[in-house]
């Protein structure tokens, strides 16, 4: 494995998170900087840890990453995402009844949830790390391979998160139902994947 093979790892990886942080900033748009580079930190640093996890408990992991993180990844998704389109439709209820609709920023828990059930796949990198340095060896240590990883998923997530932002200026009205649908389809995709 060469060092630029770690860095697609990582690219493939934040796939999801990025995804979730477009979802993210799409929901709210007026998101200041600190909570930006809030998200995409806990992002990062989940896509770090897991694989260090995977790497350092390699053999106990490997059955139930394999069996149990994409159900588990798709309940965390669907829960929040549901969460978000109920969300909306209350919001839709209170606003026909005259009612000033109250929409709330995702808190750190929610964001935390998405931090988890998008890197669940990265304990299973960890495994391979582990199996590609005993059979052929890393370019560098396994820890440094999952900083890489962290890394670029943070340097994915904050323009994700710009661009979200972008789209819930134009989009503000519907910005938490498509980020809910959003986030429940990345759940779909990664238990499809896992189960596949």
């Amino acid at each position: 494995m060469e060092i630029w093979e770690i860095f697609l790892l990582g690219a493939a990886l934040a796939a999801d998170a990025f995804a979730a942080g477009m979802t993210d900033g799409m929901a709210e748009p007026k998101m200041k900087w600190g909570k930006l580079l809030l998200i995409a930190g806990v992002f990062g640093f989940m896509q770090f840890l897991m694989p260090v996890l995977g790497y350092f408990f390699g053999g106990i992991f490997t059955v139930f990453v394999e069996k149990i993180a994409p159900w588990l990844s798709f309940a965390l998704l669907a829960f929040i995402g549901g969460k978000a389109v109920l969300g909306f439709f209350l919001g839709l209820a209170k606003k026909r009844r005259g009612e000033a609709p109250v929409s709330a920023p995702a808190g750190f828990g929610a964001i935390l949830l998405q931090g988890v059930a998008t890197s669940l796949d990265a304990l299973a990198v960890g495994v391979t790390l582990l199996a590609v340095e005993t059979a052929e060896g890393l370019p560098v240590h396994a820890a440094l391979c999952a900083l890489i990883i962290g890394a670029v998923t943070f340097a994915l997530v904050v323009p994700a998160l710009l661009i979200g932002k972008k789209a819930g200026d134009k989009f503000a009205d519907k910005a938490e139902l498509i980020g809910g649908i959003v986030l429940i389809c990345i759940g779909i995709k990664i238990l499809l994947e896992g189960i596949l």
